[in-house]
């Protein structure tokens, strides 16, 4: 994952056709420069998955893949939109067949100092 305002800063390069980038995108203060980032996105052919906050039509003129979420404070937005990520990171691993209960290199372990 990249911060949108460093997607000029590089990653913008990797964007292509076969390519999906989530893009989050609640009602915020940077929603507008959030909304410049997909477009660019679009520009390059990329395939893009939003999260948005519920009742933001004007989103899905860039997508019909939209997670909407409850509109919030802008506070609480980071707890609301997590919650959808972390499913869609859980159905793509169980469907390209991960043990997601035995996550490879993971070590249960605790150092006390």
């Amino acid at each position: 994952g990249y911060a949108a305002g460093e997607m000029k800063h590089g990653p913008i390069a990797l964007i292509d056709e076969y390519r999906a980038v989530v893009c989050i995108a609640p009602e915020s203060g940077v929603y507008e420069k959030m909304v410049s980032n997909i477009q660019e996105i679009c520009a390059r052919k990329g395939k893009v998955i939003i999260v948005a906050t519920r009742g933001d039509r004007d989103i899905k003129r860039f997508t019909k893949e939209v997670i909407y979420v409850p509109k919030t404070d802008e506070l609480f937005s980071p707890i609301v939109t997590v919650l959808p990520l972390q499913l869609l990171a859980y159905y793509i691993a169980v469907k390209r067949g991960c043990d997601v209960d035995q996550p490879r290199n993971l070590a249960k372990s605790v150092t006390v100092e």
